[in-house]
């Protein structure tokens, strides 16, 4: 509980946030961790239920698909633009809002009578939980200072991978035990809180109204339109056969005309939606591109060894939970040396040794077999966790550090959106190599075994005699287990291929690190919220 006296204090701060006493410092912050906490959990959450849903609102498997979608494509159209609009309303009134509307979409969501107005609910869940993610990073820069600050990215940085991580098999939890609909209820309870506690402490900076009376409202569409056709173009290319799908081009061309007048608007406009101004920074540019690279090798990996445990294993959620969960384990042991090493060594050093270890983890698990289970991914896991929070807390650090207190929150904005991006970019890719690796396997396999046609004909033969004295139906299902047999190690090897790729691109992204002067200027001042 919270204490009285500190909900009933309404003191304003904004003239010095860091003069705040630390007890409400570190609870304001843990109540907007929370709140970013559910925002990236909710991203995930219905992956394992999705044939539940697709049973309980009558919809096929490519309908249900867009409950994922339109959260993704709402989220990242909001990230970027929540520090315009923490500008114009103010960080209070914004994150308020928005852990507000979360938890009435949330509501809705778990009340949706068809896919439609799931698929609705999803987009506006998504939409106004995306403010949540990047004020967290603005407000920590803003409030702490010193060392307090050093566990900004390492404490967000762990928020930030567990989230995605615990979602799957929690929902998949959740739907057992109660009903697919508690997957949104789950959020009433604790938005609720959040909501309403961060509208009584939460008083860091003052609301420019005026903004609003002069939003570019072609920059806004056009950062809608790029953000949105890309991600569903990434989310569908993979099942549609890319460009060769006349709604995916179309989604594509669309993207980049986007893209092109998002550029031209934020580079001439009087009053950009994003402004692009962090960028003249090349120490931000750099924390941006590794900030991509992280988010595909960090949320590929999330979703490759999820999909390797269900299909080549059959394990069940609440298994594949238990087996993806010491990445967690791992971050949690690693936080706290990473924030201490970040106010003591050179950032390049810590974050080469991050990519090495994640390039090594992502090596060890390339040599999977059919057999693999949480033994045999357990090192590979433990290494990537630990990787991470080297990776995560020195390119926070990169990005955020010294930043102009009118540029924070754009700043922060664009960061986290390179990771999103880095992770809507990595899962179309990675499904596209494994769909392509898979058959290429399955064709070498296959040749191998027509090529020695004797032992196979054997093989057949046996397991057709173990099925009964049917001769002909005993073939039937030798084949047919034969042919599973093949399916499954083809799908192995793929998973093998997609992984050692994944490794070299970690690899080659620490040609970038002894580029990266860090500057280790000046904190930003107080209002850096602003």
């Amino acid at each position: 509980m919270i204490p009285a006296r500190i909900l009933a204090s309404g003191e304003d701060w904004s003239a010095n946030p860091t003069a705040m006493p630390a007890r409400r410092k570190f609870l304001i912050f843990g109540l907007m961790a929370f709140g970013q906490f559910l925002a990236l959990f909710d991203i995930q959450i219905v992956s394992a239920s999705q044939r539940e849903l697709a049973a309980g609102l009558s919809a096929g498997a490519d309908e249900v698909s867009w409950v994922q979608t339109a959260y993704l494509m709402a989220e990242l159209v909001m990230i970027p633009l929540s520090g315009f609009l923490a500008r114009a309303l103010s960080t209070r009134w914004l994150f308020v809002g928005s852990a507000a509307l979360f938890t009435l979409f949330s509501l809705l969501c778990g009340l949706s009578w068809s896919i439609g107005s799931m698929v609705a609910f999803r987009a506006l869940q998504g939409f106004t939980g995306g403010a949540m993610v990047p004020l967290v990073f603005a407000v920590g820069y803003t409030l702490f200072e010193g060392k307090q600050r050093a566990m900004i990215p390492a404490i967000l940085g762990t928020v930030g991978v567990l989230a995605p991580a615990l979602g799957p098999s929690a929902g998949g939890l959740i739907t057992d035990v109660l009903d697919w609909r508690w997957l949104f209820f789950v959020n009433v309870l604790p938005g609720f809180v959040v909501a309403t506690s961060c509208a009584v402490l939460l008083r860091i900076d003052h609301a420019s109204p005026a903004l609003l009376r002069r939003i570019d409202w072609a920059h806004l569409g056009a950062m809608a339109v790029f953000l949105g056709a890309l991600e569903y173009v990434l989310e569908e290319g993979p099942r549609h056969d890319w460009l060769g799908d006349d709604k995916i081009a179309i989604a594509a061309w669309a993207s980049l005309v986007g893209f092109a007048l998002f550029v031209e608007r934020a580079v001439f406009s009087p009053t950009p939606i994003v402004s692009l101004r962090p960028f003249r920074r090349p120490i931000f540019a750099f924390a941006c591109l590794f900030n991509l690279v992280i988010g595909f090798g960090l949320y590929s990996s999330i979703y490759l060894v999820p999909v390797y445990l269900a299909q080549v294993r059959g394990f069940s959620a609440l298994q594949i939970g238990q087996t993806i969960f010491v990445v967690g384990i791992a971050q949690l042991a690693s936080t706290v040396v990473a924030a201490s090493l970040a106010m003591r060594i050179d950032l390049r050093w810590m974050i080469a040794v991050g990519l090495s270890l994640f390039a090594l983890s992502l090596w060890m698990t390339s040599g999977m077999t059919s057999e693999w289970g949480f033994a045999e991914l357990l090192l590979p896991q433990l290494v990537r966790g630990f990787a991470l929070m080297l990776c995560i807390v020195p390119s926070v650090n990169m990005a955020l550090q010294g930043v102009p207190p009118q540029d924070l929150g754009a700043a922060s904005g664009l960061f986290n959106l390179m990771r999103n991006l880095g992770g809507a970019i990595g899962i179309a890719v990675v499904n596209s190599w494994l769909q392509d690796d898979t058959h290429i396997a399955a064709a070498r396999l296959s040749e191998s075994l027509g090529h020695s046609g004797h032992a196979a004909a054997e093989l057949v033969n046996a397991l057709a005699a173990r099925a009964g004295p049917d001769s002909a139906h005993g073939a039937l299902m030798a084949q047919a287990l034969l042919g599973r047999l093949i399916g499954r190690e083809a799908l192995t090897i793929g998973f093998d291929e997609v992984f050692r790729i994944m490794a070299w691109m970690f690899v080659v992204a620490l040609v970038l690190v002894p580029f990266c002067k860090i500057d280790r200027g000046a904190p930003p001042p107080a209002d850096a919220a602003h």
